[in-house]
């Protein structure tokens, strides 16, 4: 079965992946997003457009609902380019959940949570998935509907379709597209999303949306664009319910390992009772009741640690990507009021702890030097302070963050 999140796995690597920009350089939301791309004129999407037109007539799709389509689209070569640099899979873990309970996720996802909690919980009856989850989803992947992109889908599909590097899915997806305009669900120029092709709260790509939509609100049709998430939320909350979610289960929790804990025991797949881990000394870290799966250390052990269960293996339906799925986890705690993790991941690649990339990003600022604030992610916006800074000093323009920049930015 093609997941929602297939364009992504199958193409990309995240969030992302649109869902979770990277710091320092995050698109901002609807009224302050960056501009669409602009079509590129070019002759062999031209001609693949009307070899497609004749396919799509042929699978049952109306001369009247192409040319709609069609008018105005255009190859779009930045969504090639974003195809192969995506957060999920680029970022370490560390990053990934920095980014995805940020303290401006969190506090923007506490204010929806509540201003939505009737929905939410209606949802969770309705559908049995955890309230927190539904919502967290929606903060990941538009952030609370802020950043739900404004590429034409058209445009974005069958530029990916044309490229060609996974033609036909991408060709099934506009075709999926296209069907939801005959069915009459939204306009073309209402059909708008992220870079690949997904679309609303919480980026649903067009065959899962002819599979999985609801139409919650009860006007006639699976809303998923509009400013009302309801919508949307009930999708996401249906996707989850019949890709297998376990109502009364949590997605998964940090746990504390004990000393000597074995790193063979690690690893998805390697799952045991509730009763076997906590027989071997693994506790919440939390203080909750251990449930039954499997154990991952990210960092290796001495760092976080999540026993994972059953439901984030649902949360992998929506997303195959693991970071996205701790993402969705640990923002979804955080919702419902839980604080940062309890443990800390060790040093980076280059020596620094969040800690020690916080400061430096505090220092570069203060020096003139805007790294777009001070959350221990080394996005695009910290990599130009750091080269800004080193060119000030005549040091060679690396943008890489160290130990010896942080002893300078201090002194």
């Amino acid at each position: 079965m093609i997941t929602r999140r297939s364009v992504t796995l199958l193409s990309l690597a995240a969030l992302t992946s649109a869902c979770v920009p990277s710091g320092g350089g995050a698109p901002r939301g609807p009224s302050g997003e960056t501009p669409p791309p602009r079509p590129v004129p070019n002759a062999g999407w031209d001609a693949w457009v009307e070899g497609y037109k004749a396919r799509a007539a042929g699978r049952g799709i109306s001369p009247g609902v192409i040319d709609t389509a069609f008018r105005g689209a255009g190859f779009l070569p930045e969504v090639i380019e974003k195809d192969r640099n995506q957060t999920e899979f680029k970022r370490s873990t560390e990053d990934y959940l920095n980014i995805a309970a940020s303290d401006e996720r969190v506090s923007l996802g506490r204010q929806k949570y509540a201003a939505y909690s009737g929905i939410l919980n209606a949802l969770q009856s309705r559908y049995g998935v955890d309230a927190q989850i539904i919502a967290a989803v929606w903060g990941l992947e538009s952030f609370f509907g802020t950043r739900r992109g404004n590429v034409p889908v058209v445009s974005a599909l069958s530029t990916l379709a044309y490229e060609g590097r996974r033609g036909a899915f991408f060709e099934s997806q506009l075709t999926a597209a296209l069907r939801i305009l005959q069915r009459g669900d939204t306009t073309a120029d209402r059909m708008v999303g992220s870079w690949a092709g997904a679309m609303g709260h919480t980026q649903f790509i067009p065959t899962s949306y002819l599979e999985f939509a609801v139409d919650f609100t009860g006007d006639g049709r699976a809303d998923i664009w509009a400013e009302d998430p309801s919508d949307a939320l009930a999708s996401t909350a249906a996707y989850l319910s019949r890709s297998g979610w376990a109502a009364g289960v949590p997605w998964g929790m940090e746990v504390v390992l004990p000393s000597g804990f074995a790193p063979g025991l690690l690893g998805r797949g390697k799952g045991k009772s509730a009763e076997e881990w906590r027989g071997m000394g693994v506790r919440s870290a939390s203080g909750r009741a251990l449930a039954t799966g499997s154990i991952i250390a990210p960092g290796g052990i001495g760092g976080p640690a999540f026993l994972l269960t059953r439901n984030f293996n649902v949360i992998l339906r929506y997303n195959n990507a693991e970071n996205y799925a701790l993402g969705v986890g640990h923002l979804s705690d955080r919702l419902a009021g839980a604080g940062p993790l309890k443990a800390a991941f060790g040093p980076d690649a280059n020596g620094l702890t969040k800690a020690d990339r916080q400061e430096l990003q505090r220092l570069l600022t203060a020096r003139g030097f805007d790294t777009g604030g001070s959350d221990g992610v080394i996005g695009a916006k910290s990599k130009t302070a750091i080269e800004g800074f080193q060119a000030s000093r005549g040091l060679a323009a690396t943008g890489v963050p160290s130990l010896e920049l942080l002893r300078m930015l201090r002194g």
